[in-house]
């Protein structure tokens, strides 16, 4: 839902204007959509992709960051390490896809933080908007809030604990490349040339830990 929000309503006039023959029907949600129930032509898939009999085409990747509002920062204090995280309020995911840790690496090793705290929600954009309001910490996508933390909305934290894992977004598609409907290769062509997630800007490599920084939860 976040990634509609943020990349692809955006790119519509642009689209429209380079084929205006085509007709949309967006829809956004963060549920996996069946795409022949839904009698829908593609969706956005963010992260690894099960086997299915799905064509699945790559239009970038991102990587996540633990972040808060400056706000929230001044009240709670800023945690410096993975024990002090801890106490802190840990924004969370209410759908059965969302992953119940938050990885982190230590020393070396990777070790799970229970995501706990007295509110969760069931797509990106209200995580989003929960962190710049103080409401706690969030792990999200840096394509979801890369211009956020430019904005001094939200503050990265732990980056040194934070593994780097890099999540693909592809576009998902029935049938065959070579048997496409033409609206259909043209709206991919386009996401691809596009989207704004192919180039590694939202991409964040491990940084080693600082010393004397590391903690053992």
């Amino acid at each position: 839902m976040s990634f509609g929000h943020h990349k692809l309503v955006p790119l519509v006039p642009r689209l429209l204007e380079m084929h205006p023959q085509i007709t949309l029907d967006i829809a956004l949600t963060d549920r996996i959509v069946d795409l022949m129930d839904e009698r829908a032509d593609i969706a956005i898939r963010w992260g690894q992709l099960p086997s299915s009999d799905l064509v699945a085409r790559r239009l970038g990747e991102t990587s996540q960051s633990i972040v808060a509002s400056p706000g929230y920062l001044a009240k709670y204090g800023t945690p410096r390490t993975p024990q002090e995280l801890e106490v802190h309020n840990r924004l969370g995911w209410t759908y059965r896809r969302s992953a119940p840790d938050w990885p982190l690496r230590v020393d070396g090793r990777m070790i799970a933080m229970p995501v706990a705290g007295p509110v969760r929600a069931g797509d990106g954009e209200t995580l989003r908007q929960l962190a710049i309001a103080g409401a706690g910490v969030a792990r999200l996508s840096l394509y979801h809030i890369q211009h956020d933390i430019d904005a001094g909305r939200l503050v990265p934290l732990l980056e040194e604990f934070n593994p780097g894992e890099i999540e693909p977004i592809h576009a998902v598609y029935i049938g065959k490349a070579g048997t496409l409907p033409a609206r259909v290769r043209a709206v991919l062509d386009f996401l691809v040339a596009c989207s704004g997630v192919g180039d590694g800007r939202y991409t964040r490599r491990r940084t080693a830990p600082i010393p004397g920084n590391s903690a053992v939860t």
